[in-house]
């Protein structure tokens, strides 16, 4: 009889750890880091030689989202075309930009470095290039009461999974002849929800191209004032010149200074007047 106890429980236990499961928390990461395509071996800090960075208005700009770390990571080619339309139409506006050139991913190889970035830039024919890093963390939770329970029409869980996708896109501008950065912008988002087991994967994926979504859109209107604060910077800046291009009359710091000589010259001519 005890006998018979002992393997009634046994088998009991056998088949609750047959039909009940827990599902761990898990994680994933999408990351293309930038320090990664430009310095592949660096060990320290790069030092640039002292230059003078040459702006010639209306500058040619290429964009593009630095290569993942292993092949396939991170977002699809066609949403990341997607994400650099939203960025090159919100700065097509700007006279002292010639044109963006939107570089696929294809043409950046990983750990480049500025060998990489210059090729590239002759390709498309660039003078500065914006360079997106992301990085998209997604953690899943699953509730403490989610349990599964196996039954022979397929798995129910009670109560949900939890998942919290944080995302960060930063996009880098340098200009590719000096390989200095100008001016840099972030974005980031948070994205949280919770799914059924059996439609986790889809939430999970439409919850990361959404983080990448709303890191941009956070990120355009901070990268549009980056750019206003550059062109301040560098008007009493030796470190940079300015010169228009051939058939250019618009802003660039050739303009704000023509227009402080115009407004120079009227007042000249104005006292002049006065004294006739």
């Amino acid at each position: 009889m005890r006998f018979l106890k002992t393997l009634l429980i046994i088998a009991v236990a056998a088949g609750l750890s047959g039909c009940v499961g827990w599902r761990s928390p898990d994680g994933a990461k999408q990351t293309g880091s930038l320090v990664d395509y430009l310095y592949p071996n660096a060990k320290e800090a790069p030092t640039l030689a002292p230059s003078v960075v040459k702006l010639r208005p209306p500058v040619k700009v290429g964009i593009a989202f630095v290569p993942g770390a292993n092949w396939n990571n991170g977002l699809p080619e066609a949403a990341k075309m997607k994400l650099l339309e939203r960025v090159r139409d919100s700065f097509a506006k700007h006279q002292y930009i010639g044109k963006i050139e939107i570089i696929p991913s294809q043409y950046l190889q990983a750990k480049g470095g500025f060998t990489n970035l210059e090729q590239v830039a002759r390709m498309f024919d660039v003078e500065v290039v914006t360079l997106l890093s992301y990085d998209q963390v997604q953690f899943n939770d699953t509730n403490a009461l989610a349990v599964l329970y196996w039954t022979i029409i397929g798995a129910y869980v009670i109560h949900g999974d939890q998942y919290d996708v944080q995302t960060m896109v930063d996009a880098a501008v340098f200009d590719v002849q000096s390989h200095k950065l100008l001016f840099r912008a972030p974005g980031t988002s948070r994205v949280k929800g919770g799914a059924t087991w059996a439609g986790l994967s889809e939430k999970q994926r439409l919850a990361a191209g959404e983080g990448y979504e709303r890191a941009v859109d956070q990120l355009i209107p901070q990268l549009q004032t980056e750019l206003d604060g550059f062109r301040e910077r560098i008007k009493n800046n030796a470190n940079y010149q300015v010169e228009n291009k051939a058939g250019y009359k618009g802003g660039g710091a050739m303009g704000w200074i023509s227009l402080a000589l115009a407004v120079l010259l009227a007042g000249v001519a104005y006292a002049v007047r006065r004294r006739a």
